[in-house]
């Protein structure tokens, strides 16, 4: 199966070298992080959400050694789009002295893209 058989087009998944990453995902959107997350560099960085209905959601989720992977259930209140917005905030602050960029992805986003702490 090819990248191009999974990821919508209009995704064009492609961070730049410095960026970290962030996906975010329900349930029908896991494989398009799944082959997003195969495609990751050994030393990408980052973040990925994964939202499911309970516990019976979760399985096996590969991805580079700096790149976390957070279950979040949906039965016990958990919100993916929650995760992303306070992991955004903490990442890309306002104040801080140098940029910080993130590349991401999040499920129902049209497509891909930078965001920057500037």
């Amino acid at each position: 199966m090819l990248l191009s058989d999974v990821l919508p087009a209009s995704i064009a998944w492609n961070p730049g070298d410095g960026d970290s990453v962030l996906l975010g995902a329900v349930d029908a959107d896991i494989a398009i992080a799944e082959t997003v997350a195969a495609t990751l560099p050994p030393k990408a960085r980052g973040r990925i959400f994964l939202e499911v209905a309970d516990a019976a959601g979760i399985r096996e989720f590969s991805a580079p050694g700096r790149v976390c992977v957070t279950w979040l259930l949906r039965d016990r209140g958990q919100s993916m789009r929650a995760a992303v917005d306070a992991w955004l905030a903490e990442m890309l602050p306002v104040e801080a002295e140098r940029e910080h960029q993130v590349y991401a992805w999040v499920s129902g986003d049209r497509a891909a893209q930078a965001l920057s702490s500037n």
